[in-house]
């Protein structure tokens, strides 16, 4: 078995975001490390349209901001942070990142394409995330002088960063500033002007008494009179002189500190210092400030000195309970204009503060008063917070989608508001005898305001990046009942971000508009404005032509689309095979059967008539040349002429065989006509033709095909990758629904002989040119639409569906309101669409789009259930639902939300406000917008989405309190939520599962397994159940019984041969269904630890353990007993699992493994034991269990939560998919011949020494992290060759004996096979 394993989607969770110039000075970007080994550049866009208004004099602008993904790069190791650094005198920044690879390194973009350049990779240690490698933090000098990078524990190195004499940036070797016993929490560069670099680290001073106190909860440690190791904040100074690194100065930090942002030094108007977050405070710290805590100082000296300290409260939520402390996880400060600076700080409830220090600058160095922390807004917990120069905040989310901010204002003077000075007149008041850490939280406690969050207020989302982190599932079908392909469905998010994600391969389509057509179209085109009139725009159209069998309809494009008579010229009593606009003077053509139509501004028109009684039978146009084939394969070519804007015929050819479709192709910029036609005729050919003087008509080259044409195009585009030279593609259309490109030479006419097919359907293939980013595309139209363009940024050929009904026709239209649409015709309407351009400019791997189904907690599992769609009906009509188990530790359930005036969702139910004191409007405003009330409803609803943000609930006080609910889904109709049966209380639905009993014959039953009051440390539950549940009426569930087990939680269910197999704690139980409850059968006792997975097949079960991975498990009806007939003697912390035949299972574990494993063929024979005396001799050894046979193995990088075995494509072969906690979804696709395995063994072996190593890590040694690789080839270092300099492309093409272009095409092609 070989393997290739392929990405499908990157991962979608963000490890560490910074926010810099990168790319070029005037540029803002925003940097992410992602899981899986991503660097990802995005651009912060904004971007202004201008509308045409016909009732005022100034034209209407629509503003649009968003971010622009610039370049990604696979690094093929675990990135562990990042920091922006700029060397002095340069006006770009790089980044420096921090990794498992012993490395750090110093990376450029160096263009504005994001391509990467590796400044420094230096090594100073073993690979791996371990306690002392270095690599966890990052920090940079702001005066670009020098970078610290920290281990979690006693190893801090230092960089010194420099030019040598030809300006080259140099390294130097590392200076060590380790601390033992010391582990690091945060970690950042002091602004400290062109003085000696100071970095700050939190750390955490433990002895050898202590190391297990270190993770203990504050609160608890009080109860028992645990003295907590204390938090400090160290300062560490690199002497350039000496080339010396100190310990400068330390203090001691409010307990809980884990995060700090440096303020601005006094050049920038700052005072210099830190920003320390903590349990309920904020604290300012600096050395230049009086002496405070240090280790060691008795609680009186503390208390003696406690009015110095320079911290504020933080307001608190007004439900939050008043035992629970708030930590404070992310703060960063940002600098504006004229030497102004805020600081914004979140916590782990995600309410957003305003951090305002008031500095005297009287004095010298400036010394900070006071401390104010205002309410800002409350938006997701979020990972890493940016604030940019432009008034955009991007906020890296933990769990659900990540968005970019706009700052609506940032003057909060009625927030709540605590500050520092009241807090230090508090803290002097608590009565001394209370112990020093205990007068922080009471006072944060009593003094601190509340509030209950509500939607933003100072704030609005103005963009989107899909996120599906953290993902708990997956599944993949065409549930939806109208589609062509299957779709994806996850289980994504956590607490108030849990949604279920309908995943689709393909690109988003917005429908503008849907009309009726008085009958089926055969042909539809759009005709640009080329009258020359004033306000006109010849990149806007016209009219839009729908063809009929018999007939023309005409259609205006103006403020609205209305049909006009023969008013327009055109005939309209015969249908059109082409039409388009002549010269520049609104002449018109039109292409019917029986002639050319040429139609002058003023509304005549002259007419070419076919000779004799033959007939047209295609034809293509564009402004200045036409052409048309007519029956028998004769080719008739004509030419606008310039000077009196006649249209003439130039020549004329017989091809000798019929002609089925053809293009004259575009005219480019600076010429007068195309150079070359594209003719496919019926013998399965298609030529390329010159239409120069000379050489009219002559074929130049040909292409053989399997298929017949349906439709030719030829597409010009610009290569920037070249320096924007011109580039011309032919991509063909055939019959038996493929599509091929080829790449045409634009001087000599040639057509390459490496071409690329692709199969798109079922219906022939329709090609029409279209604009789509302001570049050229293909509209590719068969049983399901595609899309088809060059990305600018990798050169490469780009291909995607669109997720969206499949048209008959289209073609490209503009207007004042669309600028780059599409119309075309479904059956007998015709559509107005807008493809989201945006959407595919990741690449391929990003051409899916994700649609949102909110769920009320952390969904855990989901199954499929067959129901009777229509109760009240005699026939017995079924549909498929699934059903989806949902819980969330530390959560309320629902009823004890409405109980605290919250809605469903969580949120707080606004009080209504009193309107007395409202602003009278007047009443002529009022009746000027009274015929635009649906506008503003729109406006309105646009603006309260940008405003809607996601609120966690309030925290309960206790501990094993849940909040859980069975949800039944409909897939068929936008996954809308049939039935919600809500938990008892403190209950959680851990599982579920579709069931069916001999007994009650082909009826589905959904099993649920519940928990009852279960705890994390230690594990235990007050009780655990299996629920059953009858679907009725379509899906609503009805309970008929509760059936109580025992020795542990249930974590899984299946069907096992009309019955109910159930994995409780350690064991594995099969039940009957009884009246009252379930009937347990057999069991079998002594698993390892936890039955985690559970999957059967026949009478074998799959039996996943949480620690010692796989057993197959056989029923043996004859004894009524449970037999183990293998186990894999590797001990997998198993996850996930999907069986792939009767013998073979693959499974994935917690540390990011996929391990494919197999039933011996032994196993079966030495299972059988007829006569009892292998069991009796097998008794007396330890384990004669026969083991299972380890196949393939690959290190992904992530846990592996989902894996499914499917084809993303209808008609496709099977792949293994699975999807990661970090939303990342990838294929093992299986390798069926020789040839395709030694070519990608070969590849890859090519790769792993010329492919750039941006961390220096060893791809063979990452794939191989926890056991040695084996027989799956890294689909995505094989695509590295695309980014491969020529010289490197030529080198390992000639190793593998082939061409670079067939080694594009054979990874293109592998793509292809999958999606």
């Amino acid at each position: 078995m070989k393997l290739l394993d392929l990405r499908l989607r990157p991962s979608t969770a963000v490890i560490q975001s910074c926010l810099g110039s990168f790319t070029s000075p005037d540029q803002e970007e925003i940097l992410l490390i992602k899981p899986g080994g991503t660097v990802e550049l995005h651009a912060i866009v904004k971007t202004t349209t201008q509308n045409d208004n016909d009732d005022d004099d100034e034209d209407d602008e629509d503003e649009r901001t968003y971010m622009k993904l610039i370049t990604r790069v696979e690094t093929r190791s675990i990135l562990r942070s990042c920091s922006v650094l700029r060397y002095p005198g340069e006006q770009k920044d790089v980044a420096v990142i921090g990794s498992d690879s012993g490395s750090v390194s110093v990376l450029e973009f160096k263009d504005k394409n994001g391509t990467l350049g590796i400044l420094h990779c230096t090594d100073f240690g073993k690979t791996g995330c371990r306690r002392v490698i270095p690599g966890q933090y990052v920090a940079s000098d702001p005066k670009g002088r020098a970078i610290m990078i920290g281990a979690v524990e006693k190893r801090k190195l230092v960089y010194v960063l420099n030019r040598d004499a030809a300006g080259k940036p140099t390294i130097a070797s590392p200076l060590e500033a380790n601390r033992g016993r010391a582990i690091t929490l945060a970690m950042v560069g002091i602004d400290n002007g062109f003085d000696n670099p100071i970095f700050a680290s939190l750390e955490m001073q433990y002895d050898g008494d202590n190391q297990d106190i270190i993770v203990a909860d504050a609160n608890e440690a009080d109860s028992k009179g645990t003295q907590l190791p204390e938090t400090q904040l160290a300062y560490y100074e690199l002497d350039l002189g000496l080339n010396h690194v100190s310990r400068r100065w330390a203090t001691t930090a409010l307990q809980g500190a884990c995060c700090v942002a440096a303020v601005p030094g006094v050049a920038d108007g700052g005072p210099g210092g830190v920003l320390v977050g903590s349990e309920d405070w904020l604290e300012y710290l600096h050395d230049t400030m009086d002496e405070q805590t240090s280790a060691g100082d008795s609680n009186h000296n503390k208390n003696a000195i406690l009015s110095k300290r320079i911290c504020c409260a933080l307001p608190r939520r007004r439900l939050h309970p008043k035992d629970r402390t708030i930590l404070v996880t992310q703060i960063t400060v940002h600098r504006q204009k004229k030497s102004k600076f805020f600081a914004v700080a979140q916590t782990e409830l995600g309410d957003l503060y305003k951090v305002t220090l008031k500095v005297d600058k009287s004095v010298e160095p400036p010394k900070v008063e006071a401390l104010e922390v205002s309410l800002l807004d409350t938006l997701p917990a979020a990972i890493s917070i940016n604030v940019s120069k432009m008034g955009y905040l991007f906020a890296a989310v933990e769990t659900g989608d990540h968005y970019l901010y706009q700052f609506q204002r940032l003057d909060v003077p009625d927030a709540p508001t605590c500050r520092s000075n009241d807090c230090q007149d508090a803290l002097a008041k608590v009565d001394e005898s209370m112990e020093y850490w205990s007068k922080f939280r009471s006072v944060a406690t009593n003094l601190a305001p509340t509030f209950d969050p509500t939607d933003l207020n100072n704030l609005r989302k103005v963009h989107l990046l899909e996120n599906s982190a953290p993902t708990t599932g997956v599944m993949i079908g065409e549930l939806a009942g109208n589609e062509v392909s299957p779709q994806v469905y996850l289980m994504s998010g956590r607490g108030p971000t849990s949604a279920m994600k309908i995943i689709r391969h393909g690109v988003s389509i917005s429908e503008l508009a849907v009309s009726d057509l008085p009958g089926v179209p055969g042909g539809i085109f759009t005709v640009a404005d080329n009258s020359g009139a004033e306000g006109s725009d010849s990149k806007k159209d016209r009219f839009i032509v729908v063809s009929f069998a018999d007939a023309t309809l005409v259609l205006s494009v103006g403020d609205s689309v209305e049909e006009v008579g023969k008013e327009s010229g055109f005939l309209t009593n015969s249908p059109t095979l082409a039409c388009s606009p002549l010269g520049d003077d609104g002449a018109l053509c039109q292409v019917h059967p029986a002639g050319v139509r040429h139609i002058l501004r003023g509304g005549n028109a002259k007419q070419w008539h076919c000779p004799g009684l033959k007939k047209i039978e295609c034809a293509s146009a564009n402004r200045y040349q036409v052409i048309i084939a007519l029956a028998g394969g004769e080719v008739i070519y004509f030419e606008l002429d310039p000077m009196n804007q006649t249209l003439k015929q130039c020549g004329s050819k017989d091809l000798k065989a019929d002609v089925c479709c053809l293009d004259v192709g575009t005219i480019s910029t600076g010429r007068s006509r195309s150079m070359f036609a594209a003719v496919g005729c019926r013998d399965q050919t298609v030529r390329i033709v010159s239409l120069t003087t000379d050489k009219l008509l002559v074929q130049l080259s040909s292409i053989a095909l399997k298929s017949r044409p349906q439709s030719v195009s030829l597409v010009k585009w610009s290569n920037v990758q070249a320096g924007h030279t011109e580039e011309l593609d032919l991509v063909i259309g055939l019959d038996d629904g493929s599509s091929l490109r080829s790449v045409v030479d634009t001087v000599t006419g040639e057509i390459s002989t490496s071409s690329t097919t692709r199969f798109l359907g079922t219906r022939p293939v329709s090609v029409s040119n279209i604009s789509l980013g302001s570049n050229v595309a293909s509209l590719m139209l068969s049983s399901r639409p595609w899309i088809g363009r060059h990305d600018d940024a990798s050169g490469k050929y780009m291909m995607a569906p669109l997720s969206y009904v499949p048209l008959d026709h289209g073609c490209s239209f503009c207007s004042d309101m669309i600028r780059e649409g599409i119309v075309a015709t479904a059956g007998n309407t015709l559509r107005i669409l807008s493809i989201d351009s945006t959407a595919i400019e990741g690449g391929e791997d990003e051409a899916f789009n994700a649609q949102r189904v909110g769920l009320r907690y952390t969904p855990r599992q989901m199954t499929l259930l067959s129901v009777t769609s229509d109760a009240s009906s005699n026939k017995d009509k079924r549909k498929v639902v699934i059903a989806v188990a949902e819980s969330d530790v530390n959560e309320y359930g629902l009823d004890a939300k409405k109980a605290m005036g919250l809605d469903e969702e969580g949120h707080y139910k606004p009080a209504k406000k009193d309107d007395g004191d409202a602003m009278d409007m007047d009443d002529d405003s009022d009746n000027e917008n009274a015929g635009g009330d649906e506008e503003e409803d729109e406006e309105d609803d646009e603006e309260k989405e940008a405003k809607k943000t996601t609120i966690r609930g309030p925290i309960p006080s206790g501990k094993g309190n849940w909040g859980s609910c069975v949800r039944i889904l409909d897939p068929s109709n936008q996954c809308t939520t049939l039935d919600c049966v809500e938990m008892g209380r403190n209950e959680a639905a851990l599982c579920c599962a579709s069931v069916r009993f001999h007994s009650k014959g082909r009826e589905s039953f959904l099993a649920v397994g519940v928990v009852a009051g279960m705890t994390m440390h230690p594990l235990k539950q007050t009780g655990s159940y299996i629920l059953l549940y009858r679907v009725e009426g379509g899906g609503h569930l009805k309970l008929l019984h509760r059936t109580t087990v025992d020795d542990g939680p249930i974590l899984a269910l299946a069907h096992f041969e009309g019955r109910l197999l159930a994995g409780v704690g350690n064991s594995l139980r099969l039940y009957e269904m009884g009246k009252r409850q379930l009937l347990r059968k057999c069991e079998l006792r002594g698993l390892p630890t936890f039955v985690k997975t559970l999957q059967t097949v026949g009478d074998r079960a799959f039996v996943g353990d949480m620690m010692q991975s796989i057993r197959i498990v056989r029923y043996e009806t004859s004894h009524n007993r449970l037999v183990v007939l293998a186990s894999d003697p590797c001990p997998r912390m198993i996850v996930s699992q999907e069986m792939l035949d009767w013998n073979t299972v693959a499974v994935g574990d917690k540390f990011g493994c996929i391990s494919i494993l197999r039933l011996p063929e032994s196993a079966e024979t030495s299972a059988l034991d007829l006569s009892g005396a292998q069991s009796l001799w097998d008794s007396s050894k330890s384990d004669m269990t026969p083991r299972l046979e380890l196949l393939a193995q690959y290190y992904v990088g992530e846990v592996v939560t989902g894996i499914t075995r499917s084809a993303l494509v209808a008609g496709g072969s099977d792949s293994l998919i699975y999807v990661t906690v970090s939303g990342r979804i990838a294929a093992l696709m299986p390798l069926t011949t020789r040839d395709d395995v030694e070519f990608y063994e070969q590849l890859e072996s090519s790769l792993r020494t010329d492919a750039p190593r941006p961390t220096g890590r060893d791809p063979k040694a990452y794939r191989s992290y926890y056991s040695p690789v084996m027989h799956v080839m890294d689909g995505d270092l094989c695509d590295a060759f695309n980014g491969l300099s020529h010289e490197a492309q030529s080198e390992i093409a000639e190793t593998l004996g082939k061409e670079i272009g067939d080694v594009k095409k054979k990874l293109e092609d592998t793509r292809n096979t999958l999606l």
